[in-house]
């Protein structure tokens, strides 16, 4: 059994990880550490509903007690603070959407990787099952990729970073620049559309800020069009087969640090693109002092309107 510890329970993903882990023997939270906006009653609510077997007092602690931690606060400026006493003890980490928010903090976790720590993410989108259907129909069958267009919709970042994960499962590495589109409003909600060049294909994808919007793609190839909407009921489930493949030393696709981070690396672009009127934003010419988006803000905003999750559990 893999025993995982829970760094802040901020959104619904411990729910939902853990409600995904129940249906088997592989995994489970084993202790949970809260310092963020959930009350204790909304701790309590989350021990008794899955059994854990304590509330640690400090990250230290909780790092001590299991096999890889889950960083799951909403404030992702504060993920590599969460994450260090885990990497300390040479334990795996794993950081949920989005890891990071600026080029500093990605910069850091590059650095730790190449010092030996294991650091896991971030999106459920990436290894989603139609993903993974659509990568193993063979090349020679469904052709090669020329483009991809996605969606996402709830929020530009939090959310959004979803469909730039989604995307990088399907093209790889090696985004060239980015460059904003627009935006479509209505009624207070809009959507923002970003284009993004690779060596050999492009993408387009489209976030949305005031509803929630499905992920749907569509992938063009050289010899046809497929199309899908990802099923949301089954994205826990594909992510966290994934973690425990790798705990178990058992054939995954986790992506490695590289390639989560050109997700964010494109995201950052596309912020970049926006602030700029349209300019296109070359990957490999982003500064630390360029666009990044705030996590504390994010975490105030989404703690103020966040109504009680875990405590009637």
């Amino acid at each position: 059994m893999i025993r995982i510890g829970a760094v802040n329970i901020d959104t619904s993903h411990p729910l939902g990880f853990a409600e995904v882990m129940e249906k088997s023997d592989r995994a489970r939270y084993v202790g949970v550490y809260n310092d963020s906006f959930r009350n204790d009653a909304e701790v309590e609510g989350f021990i008794r509903r899955f059994g854990l077997k304590k509330r640690c007092d400090t990250l230290e602690e909780l790092a001590e007690m299991c096999d890889i931690g889950f960083i799951q606060g909403c404030d992702w400026d504060d993920h590599i603070r969460c994450a260090m006493p885990f990497i300390e003890r040479g334990k795996p980490v794993f950081l949920d959407k989005p890891m990071v928010g600026n080029l500093r903090d990605l910069k850091k976790l590059e650095e730790l990787v190449a010092n030996g720590a294991v650091i896991l993410g971030s999106s459920s989108a990436r290894y989603c099952y139609e993903v993974q259907e659509f990568l193993a129909i063979p090349e020679e069958e469904r052709g090669k990729i020329v483009n991809v267009f996605g969606t996402a919709g709830v929020d530009e970042f939090n959310y959004g970073v979803h469909i730039a994960e989604l995307i990088g499962g399907l093209l790889g590495t090696g985004a060239q620049e980015v460059k904003s589109l627009g935006m479509g409003q209505a009624d207070g909600k809009y959507s923002e559309s970003y284009y993004v060049q690779f060596p050999e294909a492009s993408a387009m994808f489209n976030t949305f800020t005031g509803a929630w919007q499905p992920f749907v793609v569509t992938i063009m190839t050289t010899k046809t069009t497929y199309q899908f909407k990802v099923d949301s009921g089954k994205l826990y489930a594909a992510l966290i087969e994934q973690i425990c493949n790798y705990m178990e030393g058992k054939s995954h696709i986790l992506a490695d640090m590289n390639t989560l981070a050109e997700s964010i690396r494109i995201m950052l672009a596309a912020a970049q693109s926006r602030a700029e009127g349209g300019k296109t934003v070359k990957i490999s010419e982003l500064t630390e002092d360029g666009a990044c988006y705030d996590g504390k803000a994010f975490c105030a905003g989404y703690g103020a309107a966040a109504g009680p999750m875990y405590s009637a559990l």
